[in-house]
């Protein structure tokens, strides 16, 4: 079965306490909605976020709980027990995934991962250790996909970074390499801040998309359909990919003229890769 959480291109936040905007969030195309009870809630809110998020867990129809993830708050802190009761409490329900947030270790996620077997673990990776501990992570038991809160890591490491963020290229290659070595589907950007200028988001989109990002976490409904544009194929490249794949069954060979050029093995892999890519 096909884990939407591995494959999805539009990951948005939803602050647990503003649960009451869940419907126009689930509405805004996004393929997966992150409801936070990390940094959009407020210490003294967050027990009141989990009851409510429990309560409202009942009204939600089977399809909508898979394209629901919840971030819990870090291992660290006094609050992650008590969201992974809650997470343990949904976990036969549907629940589409959980995000940990600031993932340094594979402890945490092992254990999790025992609690609530079969939900997709999406570890959002924030720091310098949790770099340093990347390849160990992505075998984690459950885990399914690798996101990256490039927000908090140039906090953490006293990055100054551009618009252009040079300063995280090889951080990000980092991220693809090891979703790579481990089998995981391609990783997961960041969000991008800036709300009024779409130009912005179209080129920290597509600086996701060369270096190999499949998916980018969405602060703002109004980010979501171009993200999910961005990141998708193009219907002339689904159209190609047909046409090559139908072209290749026909001909039965190892390579072989199409439309005049070559097409041989990784021609045809990447053809595959569009097509999967399809959601």
């Amino acid at each position: 079965m096909k884990i939407l959480a591995a494959h999805a291109r539009s990951f948005l936040f939803l602050p647990a306490d503003r649960l009451e905007r869940l419907g126009k969030a689930l509405a805004s195309g996004a393929h997966m909605v992150i409801v936070d009870l990390e940094d959009a809630v407020a210490p003294d809110a967050k027990s009141a976020a989990r009851t409510a998020l429990q309560a409202q867990w009942a009204l939600l129809d089977p399809v909508s709980r898979t394209r629901i993830a919840i971030r819990v708050n870090a291992p660290s802190t006094p609050w992650h027990e008590n969201d992974c009761g809650l997470i343990e409490a949904l976990a036969g329900d549907g629940l589409g995934g959980v995000v940990i947030a600031k993932t340094e270790s594979v402890a945490p996620l092992s254990k999790l991962a025992q609690r609530v077997s079969g939900v997709p673990l999406l570890p959002l990776i924030e720091s310098a250790e949790g770099l340093a501990t990347l390849d160990l992570i992505t075998r984690a038991p459950g885990v399914v996909r690798l996101l990256f809160g490039h927000l908090d890591f140039q906090v953490d490491l006293g990055l100054q970074c551009d618009v252009e963020e040079r300063e995280l290229d090889a951080v990000r290659l980092a991220f693809v390499v090891a979703s790579r070595r481990a089998g995981l589907p391609c990783p997961v950007d960041g969000v991008t801040v800036d709300l009024q200028r779409s130009e912005r988001l179209e080129a920290d989109t597509q600086r996701s998309k060369r270096f190999g990002f499949t998916g980018k976490l969405c602060i703002h409904p109004c980010q979501v359909a171009a993200v999910n544009t961005s990141l998708g194929p193009t219907a002339a490249q689904l159209e190609w990919a047909q046409r090559v794949l139908a072209a290749a069954h026909e001909h039965q060979a190892g390579a072989f003229q199409f439309e005049g050029a070559m097409v041989d093995a990784p021609v045809l892999a990447r053809a595959r890769a569009l097509l999967q890519l399809s959601l």
